[in-house]
């Protein structure tokens, strides 16, 4: 790398959409609970809609307020991409806009999570294509530079790889390696179907079985009066 902040990698490994579909339909409480509840980005990155959100990253570096690299990504990136952008963490200028995302959405982009600020808030929430962010403000972007495309970013306290598989929903989003991709999928799934059966009994006994919570207090010496 000769110019380490200002470098864009074209070719990505992608997995298999198959393996990416494993996941759709999971709710992400129960992905991260597989996960050992530490797989979630940070929460203060909040869903603008209420659009369900999987794809493959497409990662993007940017200086904090400047969004030139942005605008080349969304040129690059592939239908079913999630343009993933680290902004590091700054809410004082919007990266993207109503346009900006309608452009994404016209090119078939599976939606774009940004630890920064968007603006044009109320049209965002309208859109059939999902978004992230962590602040909303008037201020708009300056393109200047430098910035990358497809390296390894940070986004709410996470490593994000291109080709990681993404996956959002109104509690958040989680990010997967695709090597534990297929188990994980698996494991979720089960985990959902148990789900599905306790409120199934809870619906119809009223009953809601936690035989755990009695051992808990018996083993941490909980006294009774």
């Amino acid at each position: 790398m000769k110019n380490a902040g200002c470098v864009i990698v074209s070719e990505i490994n992608r997995p298999d959409i198959e393996l990416v579909n494993l996941f759709k339909g999971l709710p992400v409480a129960n992905i991260d609970d597989c996960m050992n509840r530490i797989g979630a980005i940070d929460p203060q990155i909040f869903p603008m809609n209420k659009k369900t959100l999987l794809g493959i990253a497409f990662t993007v570096k940017v200086p904090e307020g400047d969004n030139l690299m942005f605008h080349k990504a969304m040129d690059m990136a592939q239908p079913g991409d999630v343009i993933m952008i680290d902004a590091g963490g700054d809410t004082n200028r919007a990266i993207f806009g109503e346009l900006m995302i309608s452009y994404c959405q016209s090119r078939g982009i599976a939606g774009v999570v940004i630890d920064g600020s968007v603006r044009d808030a109320e049209a965002l929430g309208e859109m059939n294509i999902p978004v992230y962010a962590k602040g909303i403000t008037p201020n708009g972007p300056y393109k200047n530079g430098p910035g990358e495309i497809n390296t390894p970013i940070s986004i709410g306290g996470k490593v994000v790889c291109p080709g990681d598989i993404i996956v959002g929903d109104q509690d958040g989003v989680v990010v997967i390696q695709p090597e534990y991709a297929r188990e994980l999928a698996e494991q979720t799934s089960n985990v959902s179907e148990k789900e599905t059966s306790i409120m199934e009994k809870i619906l119809e006994e009223g009953i809601y079985d936690r035989p755990w919570v009695d051992e808990k207090l018996k083993e941490i010496g909980c006294e009774y009066k």
